[in-house]
Formats: C-alpha cells, structure tokens, sequence
C-alpha cells in the first residue's frame, strides 16, 4: 500500500494543476523560478492514458521532479492503471481530481461531483495506494453548490483518511455544480480558510495544502503558519514571479537563479524542444508575466507574444525580449 507520511515540507509550496496550463514547458520553467516546490500536471483523464498516446501524456523533463501527476476518473480499476503508468513513467505522486467543476468533467462522472459519492472515491483511493508504492492523495472542494455544512467535507474527509490517505489539498470554496463557468467558480463561491483550517485540526496527522485566492508572497507565507503548505493557481501563471517570491521568503537557504540565468536555461530548453518538432509559441507563453511589475514588461510580453517572430521558432527570440527589457528600463530610469 502507498504511504503518505512523506514530511510536510515536500509539500510546502504547490504549484496548482491546471487545464491548458500546467504542461511540462510551463513546469519546467516553473522549476526554474521555485527550487523547492512541488508541481502538477494538468488534470489527465484515465481514458486518455489508457486509449491514447501515453507519452504524449506523461512525458516530463527530470528537470521538473518533485512533479505529481493528477488523475480525472472514477473507476477503481482505471484509476490503479493509470496510477500504475504514472509510476512507472517516473511520477513522484498520483493525485486524484475531486475538485474540477466544469460540465465537460460532471459528464464524465468525475471531479467535483465525486465528493457526493465518497465510498466511490475511497474505492478509487485504495485501488490505486495497491497498485504504486509513491503517494496518493487528493484534491477536493468544501462542498457541493451551496451547502456550506462543515459535515459534509469532513465526512467525506475521514471516508479517504480511512484509506490511509493522509495527503489532501483543500481548495477553499464550494464547487457550484450549475450555473457557473470554471472560471466563476473559481472566484464567487467565497472563499472559507476557516473550514479549511478546521481539517487540520480534526485531522492532526494529515498534510493540510491550502489552496484558494492565494496571490501574493506575503499572503501565502501567512498561510503557511496555519497550514502544512500552499497550493497557487493563476497567480503563478499571471505572474510567475510570486514564486520566486514566495521562495525567498519561506525557504532562504534555496539557490535561486538570477533572471539572466533563467533566460538562458529557457533558451537552452526551448532550442532542445524546437528541434523535437514543438512550436516556441507552447514553450514561451507561461513566461509572458513573468516580468510583471517591472519597467519594460508590456515589451517583454509584447516581443514573446509576436506571431510573425514566434513563428519563425528561433530559441533566441526569448533572448532578444530580455536584453529588449533591459534596454527599455535604461532608457527610462
């Protein structure tokens, strides 16, 4: 059976799977920025694993590990499969998906809508601590639609933990089932840390990881006193520099790279990915905030986001942005 005793610093800082975001281009250049911190693929169903092509799905750079590999599904036997390929392919975590909202998800049977049926989840969670040795957690919502009862997430709490879970990633809202898009019901349902804080309590022996309007360094740093970690979302794609940030802050002793070095490791990177046959378009655009809030930012973004540049797929156009911003900011000090 998988065990989760792992210590609670592995999962201090988490970088959120995300759709459409979180690829292995965007992790690596996430690892660059944040040493320590544990990243996620984005939501991968067990039917695309298990029907498509496997590599396409799980293929990651060594670069990226502590890297855990989230699961859409709900069938025990699907699920301990693709946890199964998840290992084998070098993953240091499996994390099943309870939290997703969105329509697409609900008619799959998965996500969100999992936590109504927890002994169906539980099934899951054991099927696959059987068929791997790393980790297997879970990432869930407070509740369903509008039902704020603190019960209802801490039952469904102690049916995993029942499994030998001991890892759960909380996102602090309820998840609306109907009537809201995935992105409203990542910022209307409000958010209730306090809930969130009270699993930590009833569960002492559990990695609580916060996750929910987390957007500053600061404001996480915070949170981290409360909880045994952090999980951000967008504001690590809107403005990657949070997590760097966010590094110094909780981890002072990390070897953090200087922006020029992080410019040309993604050079080398993309130029080893160009030749793959990837578009540099795919491997740039989790860079475009990254320079937020400095002097040259909107030329930063606007030379990484040129279509008629991008296309020529030329690894040395990120180059060419950042020596643009470093110009741009001699100019106008």
């Amino acid at each position: 059976m998988s065990s989760t005793t792992t210590a609670n610093a592995d999962w201090r800082l988490c970088v959120a799977p995300m759709i459409d975001v979180t690829d292995r281009h965007c992790r690596f250049f996430h690892r660059l920025l944040a040493p320590r911190a544990r990243l996620y693929t984005e939501m991968i169903t067990t039917g695309a694993l298990l029907h498509g092509k496997v590599a396409r799905h799980l293929d990651f750079d060594p670069a990226e590990e502590p890297v855990a590999l989230q699961l859409g599904g709900s069938e025990p036997q699907a699920l301990a499969e693709s946890a199964r390929l998840g290992e084998q392919w070098g993953y240091n975590e499996i994390n099943l998906n309870c939290g997703c909202p969105s329509e697409r998800v609900q008619r799959g049977s998965f996500g969100a809508c999992l936590m109504a049926e927890p002994e169906l989840v539980a099934d899951g969670m054991k099927a696959m601590q059987d068929a791997v040795s790393i980790p297997v957690t879970v990432k869930h919502r407070l509740g369903l639609d509008y039902n704020e009862s603190y019960d209802f997430v801490r039952d469904f709490v102690g049916k995993i933990y029942d499994t030998g879970c001991r890892v759960f990633v909380v996102h602090a809202r309820n998840a609306v089932l109907k009537g809201l898009s995935p992105k409203d019901n990542r910022e209307k349902p409000p958010l209730r840390y306090d809930a969130a804080a009270r699993l930590k309590f009833d569960f002492p022996d559990c990695t609580i990881v916060l996750n929910g309007g987390i957007n500053e360094a600061g404001q996480a740093a915070g949170l981290m006193e409360q909880f045994d970690g952090v999980m951000l979302g967008r504001a690590a794609w809107h403005n990657p520099g949070v997590l760097s940030d966010l590094t110094r802050l909780y981890c002072p002793d990390a070897r953090l790279q200087e922006p020029a070095q992080v410019v040309q490791a993604m050079v080398e990177y993309a130029g080893r990915e160009i030749e793959k046959g990837v578009p540099l378009r795919l491997i740039v655009r989790s860079m475009l905030g990254w320079m937020s809030g400095r002097q040259g930012a909107r030329l930063w973004r606007r030379t990484l986001s040129d279509h008629s540049l991008l296309n020529r797929n030329d690894p040395l156009l990120i180059e060419q942005a950042w020596s643009d911003l470093k110009l741009c900011a001699l100019e106008t000090a």
